[in-house]
């Protein structure tokens, strides 16, 4: 894959994430793909994955903004960096409660590709910041 076809490839990703596309958004990782959750595990396969938006968007509302995309010479890893606008809509877990409050991230992300879909996907974003917005 090129470094180009990767570009479109992550932009893509974040489209359909900003859509709420979870199908159109699976559709672009691999069966194993592995989830390397901000502050949390990891997780593989597309099923986990599914179940982790599916929590996601029953507690969040997100869109991504200013997003750049790095990646190798050859196409087989990639970066992005990006604006994270959210609201807390439902009580995740632990932590605060969620009365829709908006809150405004940095996140970085790490890919890897394989066979032109995503194999690998690392986020990372500050939690403490996250929750001196949300009340916590």
């Amino acid at each position: 894959m090129t470094a180009a076809a990767t570009r479109k490839l992550i932009a893509t990703y974040y489209e359909r994430f900003n859509d709420q596309d979870v199908e159109g958004f699976l559709a672009l990782l691999t069966p194993g793909v592995v989830h390397e959750i901000s502050q949390g595990g990891s997780e593989k396969g597309k099923a986990k994955f599914r179940a982790f938006l599916g929590h996601m968007n029953a507690c969040y509302r997100e869109r991504v903004s200013d997003l750049a995309v790095m990646t190798s010479a050859d196409g087989s890893r990639a970066a992005a960096e990006f604006r994270l606008d959210g609201r807390y809509i439902k009580t995740d877990g632990d932590f605060v409660a969620a009365k829709g409050q908006r809150y405004r991230l940095r996140v970085g992300a790490f890919f890897v590709i394989k066979g032109g879909r995503i194999a690998r996907i690392s986020n990372h974003y500050n939690l403490k910041d996250w929750l001196r917005q949300v009340g916590g």
